[in-house]
């Protein structure tokens, strides 16, 4: 990839900089900082020769198998994953402070007995899989498998001076592989703990203590210089001038010590007119014209609105504004749960999140200088459900899993186990499956000319343990059975999402396991698209139109199976011949088009997974309503949307899924599901009515037996729902005038 014609890492470096450089907190300006450095370093590596963008293999003299850092985007820095300082767990009394010292102490029989104390316990977490390594060596050998283990220790031996090839110890290595979670104790802790006072709140609370309180002192002190009519300023009694320095002296030290508000310091706020009649009355003796009118005129609003400082009714507001902010800000009952969490287990979920955001207890009140029972309000209780441990469907009902993506985080932690079972010996079959959900850890790489992720197997300790998998039919028939729930999980849990890259992975390694020969295809990159497909989105077409020839969907489309099964079918071709964007030139949205033609003619796994024996819960025609009732809430999101065409994709990726759902075998007919989609429409939004409707009314036609015309168009008004064009999307025909639409 020529980065001087690729302008993402230089946008992300000068988005970066800005941040670091500008933003108001702290700790974004430091974690921006981190950002541009780490940007600079790709930019400075590629420009050396250290990093090919777009290889397997991007890092100059490292193999393919070593976790690189990732940035943003699939950018490799240069840097190793598990390079680095040495962290506290790794050093060892006696051994000399660099990793090829380390490394060689765990060869020796002291070392051995550590990492196989370590093997017999679980006691261990792996943050990468490198950190694997050194306890297959000791398995291979206290097993007797020498020449294995001198093979591996061979092949790894040349990086030991900057990887770190052992272990984090962890005394609660094990834990239920049913149970997941989003973030575990530890990052839920870090995250509240490095939350800070809002300034804008910080600014209020000091306006209502601090700055209030000393307008109604200046105000008091101009009222004793009324005369009998309650002119101001008309009389100065004895000591006036003295008391006013006092004043005077008071704010000076509170303006210095107090520096959220700066609103008193505006010349025309009322502190700062009677500040400044002050300081002129004390220095002058009198007042100018101007000064004596601003100051009458702001002392008469004062007690227009609020009377006067000490009556009843100007009491009863201050005393209202001070229970206001007396309220504890956030970041300090964030410490409360932060308190909380330190007695919990730091690399695991939280069963009980709920015990965790009760209001303050007495003891935590006196700790924290916080009146006990105070609530833990919702942005903090928010952060803590992340950390719920708990079953995917259970953590899918309660919202903590929103959306597919988050789920594919999630299910490395189940698929591990099954991936796992093949081995017998219980320490390793425990050491695989940490070594999965640590390499499932990898960020992916940006690739080019069809290149694919590194799998698992090409870690040299993974392959070292090959002979030592035993996969029988009861693991083919456990991984068949996984693969199935996680399907069931994401198409129940999210009916009108696209399945994300992440979960493609781990369903297609569970596919392996299960030898069930399913072809699953990524979403690709339209930025980055080179034109060509790999052979498995023939297969996938294949696949698909053997469950839907003929059907709903087929006619929707207008895809002719019959050709796609034919012998000589080319997939490029037969997606070039769907669409008249891609000729000579190419254009992101000619390569979206062309990406979405293979999705169609693929469907994008959907017939995948039904060939896995994938079902939903209920039944096609809910699952089908659902995902129309997803597309809803995304259409609504399109009236005076700048950036409207991402929105545009997802909904014909949710009108997608829904033609599949009332096209799939056994689907009862259309008909009552189109008949809903009608009513919902007509009692939505008009932003939404109008956009879908002409949806609708296509699917209407073709679900009776009628056909699109060429320009994918009914004479009724109807409309092929399709997510990419070059030109302006007829979704976008009712975009408020005057907006930018950026592709």
């Amino acid at each position: 990839m020529d980065m001087q014609k690729s302008g993402y890492p230089y946008a992300q470096l000068a988005a970066a900089f800005v941040t670091a450089a500008i933003h108001e907190d702290a700790a974004t300006r430091e974690r921006a900082d981190g950002r541009v450095r780490r940007w600079v370093q790709v930019l400075r590596a590629v420009a050396s020769g250290a990093v090919r963008p777009g290889s397997r293999t991007p890092v100059a003299g490292l193999p393919a198998w070593v976790t690189p850092e990732v940035v943003r985007g699939g950018f490799a820095t240069g840097t190793p994953a598990a390079a680095g300082p040495l962290r506290p767990h790794e050093i060892r009394p006696g051994i000399a402070t660099d990793r090829a010292a380390l490394f060689a102490y765990h060869l020796t029989e002291a070392g051995q007995a550590e990492l196989g104390a370590l093997l017999d316990s679980g006691g261990y977490r792996l943050e990468l899989p490198e950190q694997a390594a050194l306890l297959t060596v000791a398995w291979l050998l206290r097993t007797g498998d020498r020449a294995a283990a001198l093979a591996l220790v061979d092949e790894i031996g040349p990086y030991a001076g900057r990887l770190c090839f052992t272990p984090v110890p962890d005394p609660a290595g094990g834990h239920d592989p049913e149970l997941v979670w989003r973030a575990d104790a530890g990052q839920v802790s870090a995250a509240l703990a490095g939350r800070r006072e809002n300034p804008r709140v910080a600014a209020m609370r000091e306006a209502l203590t601090v700055w209030n309180p000393l307008a109604d002192e200046f105000l008091t002190l101009w009222l004793d210089t009324r005369d009998a009519g309650g002119t101001v300023a008309a009389v100065f009694p004895p000591g006036w001038r003295d008391r006013a320095r006092g004043l005077l002296g008071r704010y000076g030290q509170l303006a210095a010590a107090h520096t959220h508000c700066g609103k008193h310091r505006r010349p025309k706020e009322n502190l700062a007119v009677l500040r400044a009649a002050t300081e002129q009355a004390v220095a002058d003796g009198e007042l100018t014209p101007r000064a004596l009118g601003l100051l009458r005129h702001v002392a008469g609003s004062m007690l227009a609105r609020r009377g006067v400082p000490g009556s009843p009714e100007h009491a009863a507001l201050r005393e209202r504004q001070a229970r206001e902010a007396r309220v504890p800000a956030h970041h300090v009952l964030a410490r409360v749960v932060v308190s909380r969490l330190a007695a919990l287990d730091p690399g695991r979920g939280v069963p009980d999140v709920d015990a965790l955001c009760v209001p303050v207890r007495g003891a935590e009140a006196e700790t924290h200088a916080v009146a006990a029972g105070t609530p833990i309000p919702p942005s903090i209780r928010g952060v803590v459900r992340r950390a719920r441990a708990g079953r995917i469907p259970e953590l899918i009902e309660a919202g903590v899993v929103p959306s597919a993506e988050v789920l594919a985080q999630l299910v490395p932690q189940i698929a591990a186990e099954t991936s796992a079972a093949a081995y017998r010996d219980p320490a390793l079959r425990a050491l695989m499956a940490a070594t999965y959900r640590a390499f499932r850890n990898r960020r992916s790489l940006l690739l080019l000319n069809l290149e694919s992720q590194v799998r698992l197997s090409e870690l040299p300790w993974v392959a070292a343990v090959g002979p030592y998998r035993e996969a029988g039919d009861d693991t083919r028939r456990d991984a068949h059975a996984t693969l199935r729930r996680l399907g069931e999980l994401a198409i129940d849990g999210f009916p009108g999402t696209l399945l994300p890259n992440p979960l493609i992975r781990e369903l297609a390694a569970l596919s392996r396991e299960a030898d069930a020969g399913l072809p699953w295809v990524e979403e690709l990159a339209a930025d980055i698209f080179m034109g060509t497909f790999s052979p498995k989105f023939l297969r996938a077409a294949r696949l698909a139109g053997e469950l839907l020839e003929g059907s709903l969907y087929a006619r929707y489309y207008d895809i002719d199976y019959a050709a796609v099964a034919a012998p000589d079918a080319d997939f490029e071709r037969l997606c070039r011949s769907r669409t008249g964007a891609w000729r000579h030139t190419f254009t992101v949205a000619a390569g979206g088009m062309l990406i979405e033609q293979g999705q169609i003619l693929t469907t994008h796994n959907l017939a995948t997974l039904v060939r896995a024996g994938v079902a939903p819960a209920g039944d096609w025609a809910t699952l089908a309503r659902r995902a129309f009732e997803a597309g809803c809430r995304l259409t609504a999101r399109l009236p005076g949307n700048p950036r409207p065409l991402p929105t545009i994709k997802d909904i014909a990726y949710a009108w997608r899924n829904v033609i599949f759902y009332l096209a799939v075998p056994g689907a009862a007919g259309p008909g009552p599901v189109l008949d809903d989609f009608e009513a919902t429409l007509a009692a939505a939004r008009p932003a939404v009515r109008d956009r879908l409707t002409p949806a609708v009314t296509g699917l209407r036609h073709i679900a009776d037996g009628g056909r699109f015309a060429a320009d994918g168009t009914t004479a009724a008004g109807g409309r092929r729902l399709e997510g990419w064009t070059t030109t302006r999307h007829w979704l976008q025909e009712l975009q408020q005038p005057g907006r930018r639409l950026m592709r």
